[in-house]
């Protein structure tokens, strides 16, 4: 098991004096704004994409863009 990510500032406030919090694994306090966070990491890398079997483009969620790479 690797040491706790540590964060660079509250992502609320700002403030980079931040204390891990005993609450759950990954939890940070922020004694400015008096919020507890948690940090999760998702995964590293980029994502698969799957293509659709036919000839239309997949359809995206609004205020998305599709770049095709070649």
């Amino acid at each position: 098991m690797s040491e706790r990510a540590v964060p660079f500032y509250c992502p609320y406030c700002g403030e980079e004096d931040l204390r891990p919090a005993e609450v759950s694994h990954g939890a940070w306090y922020c004694p400015d704004c008096l919020r507890t966070f948690s940090l999760k990491l998702v995964g590293i890398g980029v994502p698969e994409v799957t293509r659709p079997t036919g000839g239309s483009a997949p359809r995206l969620p609004p205020g998305t863009a599709h770049v095709e790479v070649s």
